[in-house]
Order: structure tokens, then sequence, then C-alpha cells
């Protein structure tokens, strides 16, 4: 069906397998209990608090500064539609997960459209004006997923403006949620200002300016004035602002490296993984011109090496070599599997299958289309599944990613994921470059991204869905893993930042 210059149709049920394989069952169970909530705020007649009324007054203020009236506009996750009608729209799309929010909206703005459909499979086709998300990324699956979607929505004139709570206020709403001063939620995303930035940059957009807004979410009119108005402006006070405002548009899409399509070698590193071996030939999807999968087996106490060479007798349309590792560790088999490898792109993925196979082509497209030049997997943006990581192991990724980012002098917000991606001549620069850190490194990680920063390569990370390892133990040990790579750090320490 055609409005204005928008086609609505029925969700696209023939997503792509990879598609699918991200959203997964973990998703259907997240969107559900969120139509649920969402259904039931509805039921109670949406009722909000001052403080929430306040604030929803205040959001409107600042969205129609930066919109004017008369534009063509799209909100993701629209609710009532009050914001969406404030700002007075020649054409209006609200889209939402919850019938009875819909139903609310299609009382009060009759005059604007609305859709029940999830954000992650959007069944609109035509441009917008602008497109707004107003705090909907806390509250999210797939957070990349929408943008990708709403990129075919964009012109190179659209602008899109996101809000988001700031994670310094993670504690104060929560607490202000079970007072009853603040709308209840569900497990929220808890992203920084840096995750959205990068999320845009990976689905080919660009910010043009951000923002923060609101530091006393009252309405007490000389204290509204004085903080949300004045003091969240400043240093230090816009540091304790509730929510930070994101404007962005659409970015040129660079081509292909040496405008071919590139050859793509991943890497697997496999020690007591056999009974993750078959999932790996299933599941690591074509991409490029060739796809290349090269195992290198570590001294497994199981069979893991017959594992590999009876799947590799059952797929002799996969392109596959396989190599036993004669130094120990995963960065001696990385740079063994990275010599052996003939492709144009490196990748590299843990045979523990704790990073979907499926994420793959995202890296292949954020590097092929210049994002970065080292993509960097991230673990810590979404939650993960319970058992994915012990709490100590969580603290001291979260360390050592603080430590690289001062290192580095770019956000490195997980060093230690498996999966890392970059150009092959690249890594031979790298690799030639060695010598200056030494081949200190057991596991490859801080080997590739000193290397990388050394040479002074754009590092971007790429948020996934971490997920728990559903055969086999960790060979990573906390504590006496945990000091070395302490160790390097203060080592990195006196050969970067103190030279």
């Amino acid at each position: 069906m055609a409005r204005n210059g928008v086609e609505t149709s029925m969700p696209d049920t023939s997503q792509t397998h990879s598609q699918r394989s991200i959203l997964g069952a973990g998703s259907v169970s997240y969107h559900q209990a969120r139509m649920k909530h969402w259904d039931a705020v509805a039921a109670a007649g949406n009722e909000r608090s001052r403080w929430a009324r306040y604030y929803q007054k205040r959001l409107a203020e600042v969205y129609k500064f930066a919109v004017p009236p008369g534009r063509r506009i799209l909100e993701i996750g629209c609710g009532g539609g009050d914001l969406l009608a404030s700002l007075k729209p020649s054409f209006g799309v609200g889209l939402d997960l919850s019938r009875n929010m819909l139903q609310l909206a299609h009382r009060r703005h009759p005059e604007l459209h609305f859709l029940q459909a999830d954000a992650h499979n959007i069944p609109l086709t035509g441009t917008f004006d602008v497109i707004i998300f107003s705090d909907l990324f806390n509250d999210v699956w797939d957070v990349q997923g929408i943008l990708e979607e709403v990129h075919a929505m964009s012109r190179p004139d659209t602008r899109l403006i996101i809000n988001i709570y700031s994670r310094l206020w993670e504690i104060p709403l929560t607490l202000a949620q079970r007072m009853g001063l603040a709308q209840p939620t569900l497990t929220q995303n808890w992203l920084t200002v840096d995750d959205i930035y990068n999320l845009l940059s990976l689905s080919q957009f660009e910010v043009i300016r951000s923002w923060t807004e609101f530091i006393l979410p009252t309405g007490i009119r000389l204290l509204a004035a004085l903080f949300n108005k004045g003091a969240v402006r400043f240093w230090p006070f816009r540091h304790l602002a509730l929510t930070n405002f994101i404007l962005a548009r659409p970015s040129p899409i660079a081509s292909l490296h040496n405008n071919a399509e590139p050859k793509v070698s991943v890497i697997v590193p496999a020690r007591n993984e056999a009974g993750n071996i078959h999932q790996i030939f299933e599941r690591i999807p074509k991409m490029g011109r060739e796809t290349e999968i090269v195992f290198v087996e570590g001294g497994s106490s199981d069979d893991t090496y017959t594992a590999i060479e009876q799947e590799m007798a059952l797929h002799p349309e996969k392109h596959t070599q396989l190599h036993r590792q004669s130094g120990i560790g995963k960065g001696d088999a990385v740079r063994l599997g990275f010599e052996k490898a003939t492709g144009d792109i490196l990748m590299i993925l843990d045979a523990d299958l704790t990073v979907p196979p499926e994420y793959l082509p995202r890296f292949y497209k954020a590097l092929c289309e210049r994002k970065g030049e080292f993509i960097n997997g991230v673990r810590l943006v979404y939650p993960m599944e319970k058992q994915a990581m012990k709490f100590l192991n969580l603290l001291g990724n979260k360390f050592f990613s603080l430590a690289f980012s001062w290192l580095l002098g770019q956000s490195i917000k997980d060093t230690l994921c498996g999966t890392k991606v970059l150009w092959k001549d690249d890594y031979l620069r790298i690799a030639a470059n060695r010598h200056y850190f030494g081949e200190f490194d057991p596991f490859g990680d801080f080997d590739l991204l000193f290397g990388a920063a050394k040479l002074g390569l754009k590092i971007v990370d790429l948020p996934i869905r971490y997920r728990e390892r559903t055969y086999g133990t960790t060979n990573i040990q906390r504590w006496k893993h945990g000091m070395l790579l302490l160790r390097m750090v203060l080592f990195a320490a006196a050969r970067i930042k103190f030279v």
C-alpha cells in the first residue's frame, strides 16, 4: 500500500540466513517480553509521573529545535506518538512493537500513520527527511541491524536523530523506577556515545554532532532553567547529563580494496574443539570471490585433528587447509595461519564459536567499505548470555579495554575478543615491524593491536552478541594469563606512551 510516496507491505519473512542466525531464538523471546511490557504500560493508560511528563515535554522542545515543521518523519519506537505529533510533520509515520501503544497513538493523532512492526525488519520502502530513535537503542536487540534497515530509507540529505540515556544514570534511573518516579523498563543496553558513533559508522552513517541534555529531570522552573538549559552546556556539568543526543547523516560507501572483490581467509585456531568442527564447516558463510578456511590444530588431547580431516572429506567444495602447530599458544597458531593463508583479507575465528560465524560478513563489509583498516570484535557492548564470561573475566576485559584506549589513543572496547579482521598487506607490515614489541604475546591479540596502532591503522570496534560455549572448556588461565597481560600493558606503555 502506498502513502505519499512511501510503500508499506507485509514484513519480509525471507531474511537472509545470516540475519536470522544473528537474531536467533533469543531475539524472539526478547521481542515478546518487550511487546508484553509496553502493552501493559499502554493498557494502564501510559500514565506518567510529574518527572516523566517534564522529561517528555523537554524532549519535544529539543527535537522541535532540531526539526523544522513540515518534514517527512519516521519515528522508530514511537509509543503513543506524542513526540512525532509535536514535530508537525507533512507526513509522519510511527512504528512500534506494541499494539496497545499504537491504538493509543491512533486515537490521539489520527492525522499520522502508525504501523506495528519489528524495527529489525521494517515493512516500508521510500525515503524520509528525518528518522528518529528516541530512547529506543537502550531497549532493542540489535542496534546495527536496525540502522542498516533504515539506511535504505535515507537520502544523502536525510538526518537521523538519536537520544539515549547516559550510562552514568543506570543506577539513579533504576531507583527512580522502583520509587514510581520513572516509567519501568526491562533490561537495557547501556550504550555510550562512542558505541553509537561506532555503530553508525559500521552502518554507513556519519555523525554531524552530539550534545547532552538534562541534569535534573524536574519540572521546577528555576532549577530546570539553571541546570537543563544552562549548566548542562558546560564542563564539567555536561558529564552529569541524563541524555545524550546524536545527529547523523548517511555517509558515502567507499569502493572495495583495489576495486576488486577480495578473497577471504578465515583462520581457525583449534585446540580440544572436536565437538565444534562440524558447525564451523556448516556456519562459516561465503564472502568475497572465495572464502578459504585455514585450521591450525594445537596439540589437542581430544580428536580435533581427526574431526577436521573428516569434515574436509565430507565438504570437498570448501576451500580448506589444515596445519599442525609446532609452537604453543593461540598467538603462534594465528601467525602460522596468517603465513599459510592465500586470501586478501585475514579473519580470526575462535573454534569455540562464542562469536557466531554469521557475524563475519559484517567484519568483511566494514573492512571493504573502509570503515577501518583493523576491525576488532567487541563482546562488552550487548548483554551476554549468562555463562558466556565469568564476572572476574569481565572486569579484567573492561580494565584492559580502558588501558588500551589510553595507550593507543583510539577507542578499544575489547582487547581479547578472538575475532579480528584486517587486510593481508597490512598484516605483513605488522609482521615486518614486530621486532619493535617482540614476540611476547601468547594470545596474538596484543601483538596485532600494538602493531596496528604503531602503523597508524584505523581500528574500529564491531559489537557482537557473545554466546556461551557449548562444547569443551576454555584454555584461558585467569590469574596466570591476567598477570601476563598486565605485564604486556606496562611494557607497551613504555614503548608507546613514554618514548
